[in-house]
């Protein structure tokens, strides 16, 4: 495989920056780094206000905890990177080496908006338990309050008179029993009585 002469290989990496520049936009930061000359490392940026960051300024690294590597060659990519002021980048650097030239191609993608929306997001769209045990989780509590009250009325459904009910329905009335969902329909049917029997009980309690 054929190597790139220097200016070849600057004017191949310069190129490519300023397409991905443009292809992720104003919070793409692309830029070449001379990595023979650390005090004006810069050859070319594009939207440097990125990082505030300009032509012919010293090398910098951005987010890169492996530095041995970065100078050695190997390429990063995908690192976590923050500028001064704060804010969250994606960082990545690719090397070109050659055998008077050693270019590295720096790309910092400012994605502090979208960690925000993602957070957002994620709050938004938080849930509890999934309903099927919300649910079951409710009537195994009415269940347990019903049983609660039928063993202080003391005695079986079947063998309740009208006195029995409206014991029965006062004791569940003040255990909160009719506020479940579904709560009337089913003690209607656990006390072998109509949903309007049990309103019509309710109703001089309201």
């Amino acid at each position: 495989m054929a190597v790139l002469e220097k200016k070849e290989a600057l004017e191949f990496l310069n190129r490519v920056a300023a397409g991905l520049a443009n292809m992720f936009g104003n919070s793409c930061e692309t830029l070449i780094h001379d990595m023979n000359n650390k005090k004006s490392s810069i050859v070319s940026i594009y939207h440097g206000q990125v990082t505030q960051r300009k032509q012919g300024e010293s090398l910098t690294i951005l987010g890169v905890k492996e530095v041995d590597d970065f100078f050695e060659g190997k390429d990063l990519v995908n690192c976590l990177g923050k500028t001064k002021d704060g804010r969250l980048l994606k960082s990545s650097t690719f090397h070109l080496r050659g055998d008077d030239y050693h270019y590295a191609l720096g790309i910092n993608y400012d994605y502090t908006h979208l960690a925000m929306a993602k957070a957002s997001l994620e709050e938004f769209t938080a849930v509890g338990q999934p309903i099927e045990e919300a649910i079951s989780s409710s009537s195994n509590l009415l269940q347990d309050i019903f049983d609660e009250c039928l063993k202080i009325v003391g005695k079986p459904v079947v063998m309740f008179n009208r006195g029995d009910r409206l014991k029965m329905i006062e004791l569940l009335m003040e255990r909160g029993a009719f506020d479940f969902t579904k709560g009337i329909p089913i003690i209607a049917e656990k006390l072998n009585i109509s949903r309007y029997t049990i309103y019509k009980y309710l109703k001089p309690r309201a």
